[in-house]
């Protein structure tokens, strides 16, 4: 038994799609899959926890939380180019994980990739509801200004989480369910279902109109930065995690949720045209750009509003609320919003499906799973059960709990990418890497650290939740998944297994 729980795939050939049925269309180049990692990455990050972050814990060292995110993310980010070219696959850090530690380690970060993707598109959707309100009271006010007797309007019940985390206690909020989020994600899940051309297509368009609303903010709103509001830079402690260094890294673990998705890149190697080449690209600069736009906002939020006041649902509309010469901007930030945040769930949903088809294609869940539909070549099966569970959470669920949960899923499937890449240098020494981490002993041991280090500041709350999460991951391993493993299967029949 033991045995098969540390064995590892060896098989790196990258025709995964042979002996399955259909197989997925080829039709991404670089600027498509960067697009993914963009459209993944700017959304609830930018427009909904940067505030919170802000007000809570960082005050204007908001903008060092994102620094620090994003250097952990940047070794992260050299250590799945490094493997996207050595397993051009859609099982991501699932599949990296088999092929250097193990059937079971590779189960417990595939498992906590559907945190990833999963559950943080239930954040998203989460966030989209807060804007599509504010949306739709704007509109309600310009109609009433032109005398137009017309109310949009939907009731708190039907906006708002019926459960809620208070002082680490779940309690009820008399909320029904939370109704825009399940609309929108049920919608973005039938577009994924028709075909990966028809959803890149979409992202590829909704990631040029958001990232050119956010340069619009971070340019007009800069001319009334009033630049007294970032000092102090780093405002006194006043306790654990609020403020001071403890709360900047506090911040930094809540906006490394703002980053989760520039890796999704790799999720689509399968349906990428030059997957060796154009993975590594699209992986480093969607991480790069978003880093850029992140450290811009949050550098304006804080220089129009006092940081203590930016706590809310839609910080970006908050700090442009507080300049009336800046009304117009409003409309921007709401649209800028929706849309970036409909990227987001977008390529969560079409990221999750493909993590589950890689599962099933090794026997660790049904077969069901890796069913490729015969007209659009999709994983239709998972993309609806991926659909229906993201819009279940998102109902029921508020931002907060989903957040911190997707976060430490996360950065526990980094720690495995970046110990093994050099792991697979030790195993593997003979593979062609078209790209190298540079300096890899140092660059995979500090994005180890640094991820557990963020791992650290997480509450004692979450790791309970996690703990519960895993257990029944487990159960379905070895309920399931062992006994139905492909590489179990040719382990058995090998003269030596």
């Amino acid at each position: 038994m033991l045995k098969q729980l540390l064995a590892r795939k060896t098989d790196f050939s990258n025709n995964a799609d042979d002996g399955h049925g259909p197989g997925l269309k080829r039709t991404l180049g670089p600027w498509g899959l960067t697009a993914l990692g963009i459209g993944a990455v700017i959304g609830g990050g930018i427009f909904v926890i940067t505030g919170q972050a802000a007000a809570e814990h960082a005050g204007p060292a908001i903008i060092l939380a994102f620094v620090i995110a994003a250097v952990c993310c940047s070794f992260t980010a050299l250590c799945y180019a490094e493997f996207a070219t050595l397993i051009p696959m859609s099982g991501s850090s699932y599949s990296y994980a088999y092929a250097t530690l193990g059937e079971l380690v590779a189960w417990f970060i595939g498992w906590n990739m559907v945190l990833e993707y999963g559950v943080s598109a239930s954040a998203v959707a989460v966030s989209w509801t807060g804007y599509f309100v504010s949306l739709l009271d704007d509109i309600s006010s310009l109609f009433a200004r032109m005398g137009i007797p017309l109310r949009l309007h939907l009731p708190a019940v039907l906006t708002n989480a019926p459960l809620a985390f208070t002082d680490g206690h779940l309690v009820t909020t008399g909320a029904l369910f939370n109704l825009p989020a399940v609309v929108i994600v049920l919608a973005l899940t039938w577009l994924c279902y028709v075909g990966i051309k028809e959803s890149s297509g979409a992202n590829l368009a909704m990631v040029i109109l958001k990232v050119s609303l956010i340069v619009i903010v971070i340019v007009a709103g800069w001319h009334y930065v009033n630049t007294s509001y970032w000092h102090p830079f780093i405002p006194a402690n006043q306790g654990v995690e609020k403020y001071g260094w403890s709360g900047i890294m506090r911040a930094a673990t809540l906006v490394f949720f703002a980053y989760i998705g520039f890796e999704a890149t790799s999720t689509a190697a399968q349906e990428a045209k030059n997957p060796q080449r154009d993975l590594p690209i699209a992986t480093l600069a969607s991480l790069a750009i978003c880093t850029v736009l992140y450290i811009g906002i949050a550098a304006v939020i804080t220089g129009l509003l006092p940081f203590d006041q930016l706590g809310t649902s839609e910080p970006v509309v908050t700090a442009v609320k507080a300049h009336p010469e800046l009304g117009w901007l409003r409309w921007v930030v709401e649209v800028g919003a929706l849309i970036g945040l409909s990227s987001v769930i977008l390529v969560m949903v079409i990221a999750q499906p493909r993590i589950f088809m890689i599962m099933g294609r090794d026997g660790l869940l049904p077969p069901v799973f890796a069913r490729i539909h015969p007209r659009y070549h999709t994983p239709y099966i998972n993309t609806v059960i991926t659909g229906i569970g993201i819009a279940a959470l998102a109902a029921v669920f508020p931002l907060d709990v989903l957040g911190d949960l997707v976060s430490m899923g996360t950065l526990i499937a980094f720690v495995a990418v970046c110990a093994g890449v050099l792991i697979l240098r030790k195993t593997r020494p003979e593979l062609p890497r078209t790209f190298r981490v540079p300096w890899a002993p140092v660059t995979c041991v500090l994005g180890v650290l640094s991820c557990l280090a963020l791992l650290y500041w997480e509450n004692w709350y979450q790791w309970l939740l996690l703990g519960i999460w895993t257990v029944l991951g487990m159960a379905i391993y070895f309920g399931y998944g062992r006994r139905h493993s492909r590489l179990r299967q040719v382990m058995n029949s090998s003269p030596l297994g």
